[in-house]
């Protein structure tokens, strides 16, 4: 398990990890422990919204600062992933098509506005850090939650690694972790950290569902956009 944190850290974060060899059991346990990454982004991005409020730099601003500093943190990656799949689906085109798009084609119109709104709405959503570590949680949650029974679209790659991991006890495990703690996330509405996991989870569910129909199964730009997806509704709806 020690090699899995090791592992998603190194993937997950800019933070130089030490990884030896890595299999399909070290990568599902990367998976399995993506969630503890989002903690720790989570609440490094809470300390630096916390920071920017006491500074009098919130609001807006503050917002998009966060998502950068998120962006930075993590390469990147997850919102590339967004991109990607965005021009994927948006291209209409049959699987094999949409998948060279995905992997080889620049950002496009559906990925450009895909972007665009997702880091707009994500840094104007953002209200204060207890929803904050919740939300980048959240994300980290939704990897576990693609990798259960759900194949890969491609037979090389990341989606290929990891696609099938995840038993249902993982998933399981860590949303009733997040439903224990979301009333925290707005404790004057505690009712809103629930709801914000159960349309997040949702909305993995159907992104997952409706990639295997269009592409066959999921790739790694499809566990971006699920994490990016589950964040900013779980920053929506608790807002």
């Amino acid at each position: 398990m020690a090699a899995g944190v090791r592992l998603a850290f190194s993937w997950l974060t800019v933070l130089p990890m030490p990884v030896g060899q890595v299999d399909r059991a070290v990568a599902g346990a990367a998976i399995t422990s993506a969630p503890l990454v989002g903690l720790v982004l989570g609440g490094v991005a809470a300390g630096l919204w916390f920071l920017l409020d006491l500074a009098g730099l919130g609001g807006l601003l503050a917002g998009l600062l966060v998502v950068a500093f998120l962006a930075l943190a993590t390469r990147g990656m997850h919102l590339d992933g967004l991109a990607d799949t965005a021009d994927g689906l948006g291209s209409y085109a049959d699987a094999a098509r949409a998948l060279a798009i995905m992997r080889e084609g620049p950002v496009g119109p559906f990925g450009a506005v895909a972007l665009v709104l997702t880091i707009g709405i994500q840094a104007a959503a953002i209200n204060d850090w207890p929803e904050l570590i919740l939300a980048v949680t959240t994300g980290r949650v939704a990897f576990v939650l693609c990798c259960h029974n759900v194949p890969a679209a491609r037979q090389q790659g990341l989606g290929a690694l990891v696609a099938g991991t995840q038993s249902l006890a993982a998933p399981v495990f860590w949303l009733i972790g997040l439903l224990l703690v979301s009333p925290l996330a707005d404790i004057a509405h505690p009712y809103k950290g629930p709801v914000a996991i159960v349309v997040a989870t949702g909305l993995v569910l159907l992104l997952c569902n409706h990639v295997q129909k269009r592409f066959g199964g999921i790739t790694g730009d499809v566990l971006g956009a699920a994490g990016e997806l589950a964040a900013t509704a779980v920053l929506v709806v608790v807002t």
